[in-house]
C-alpha cells in the first residue's frame, strides 16, 4: 500500500457551485441545503460537522451521486454529474467514490475477505487481481487474520476496518463516511479514525466525513460546519499538527 495512487494533489476531486436541496413532503418544503459553494482537492481529509438537520448528510449524498440537487451544480473529477440519470450516477459511484456507513452495511454471509473482494467482483476484475488487492487491503486494516471471519465473527471497530477496506477496493479518487465512528467505543472509534488517516497518507486517496463526535473532529486536516442548509466556518487544519487522541 506504500504510494500514492492518486498523487496529483492540486486537482478538485469535487466542487458543488451555488446548490440547493429541498424536499417535499405533501405542500410541505424542508430546504435542507441553502446555496452551498464549495471545492475539495485531492488527497484531503476532511470533516463535515454540525447539529442534526444541518445539510451535513444530504451534503455527503450529493457529493456521493445518491442524490441531485435541487438546483445548482455538483462536479466529480471535472464532471458535472448533476443532470445525470440513475443509472449514470450508479457507474460514476462504481468508479470513482467509496462508501463507509455508520452501520457498516457487510454482507452478513460473506467473510471479510468476500465483502472486500465484491465491488471488484462487480467491476469484473480477473481472479487474480481480487486476490492480490484483498489481501493487500487486508494486512492495511491489520485483518489478515480475520480473512475468513464473518461480520457476526468480528468486533465493531473490525466490522467498520473491513467496510474501509472494502471502499478502498476498487482505488476510488473518493471516500465518503457517513458518522464513521457512532456505533464504535472509545478504543475502536480511535482505531478506525487512526486507520483512515493512515490510508489518507498512504494512498493520497480523499476523504470526506460527516460526524458530531468532537473526538473524531479532531482528525480533520480541514473541519467543515454547516448550520440551517448553510456553510459557517470552513478552517484548515496545520497538516502537521499532531492530531489529538480519541482517548476521553
Amino acid at each position: 500500500m506504500a504510494g500514492s495512487e492518486h498523487k496529483e494533489n492540486n486537482m478538485e476531486v469535487t466542487k458543488i457551485e451555488n446548490v440547493t436541496r429541498v424536499f417535499k413532503t405533501g405542500k410541505v418544503e424542508t430546504q435542507a441545503l441553502r446555496g452551498v459553494s464549495l471545492s475539495i482537492e485531492n488527497g484531503e481529509f476532511t470533516a463535515l460537522v454540525g447539529p442534526s438537520g444541518s445539510g451535513k448528510t444530504t451534503l455527503l449524498q450529493l457529493i456521493g451521486c445518491l442524490d441531485k440537487p435541487t438546483s445548482g451544480r455538483v462536479f466529480i473529477n471535472g464532471k458535472d454529474v448533476s443532470q445525470l440519470n440513475r443509472n449514470q450516477r450508479a457507474d460514476m459511484r462504481r468508479g470513482t467514490i467509496g462508501f463507509i456507513f455508520q452501520f457498516f452495511a457487510l454482507i452478513p454471509t460473506l467473510t471479510a475477505y468476500e465483502n472486500i473482494e465484491l465491488p471488484m467482483l462487480l467491476m469484473g476484475q480477473s481472479a487474480s487481481e481480487r486476490r492480490e488487492r484483498v489481501m493487500q487491503l487486508l494486512e492495511s486494516v491489520d485483518l489478515t487474520d480475520r480473512a475468513i471471519y464473518r461480520p457476526d465473527q468480528l468486533s465493531g471497530g473490525q466490522q467498520q476496518r473491513v467496510a474501509i477496506a472494502r471502499a478502498l477496493a476498487t482505488k476510488p479518487a473518493l471516500i465518503l463516511a457517513d458518522e464513521p465512528t457512532a456505533n464504535l467505543d472509545t478504543p475502536n472509534g480511535r482505531q478506525v479514525m487512526e486507520t483512515m488517516t493512515r490510508l489518507n497518507q498512504e494512498t493520497g486517496v480523499t476523504f470526506v466525513f460527516a460526524t458530531h463526535d468532537p473526538r473524531v473532529i479532531q482528525y480533520a486536516q480541514r473541519v467543515i460546519t454547516l448550520r440551517d442548509g448553510l456553510i459557517v466556518e470552513n478552517n484548515i487544519e496545520n497538516k502537521d499538527e499532531e492530531k489529538v487522541s480519541l482517548e476521553v
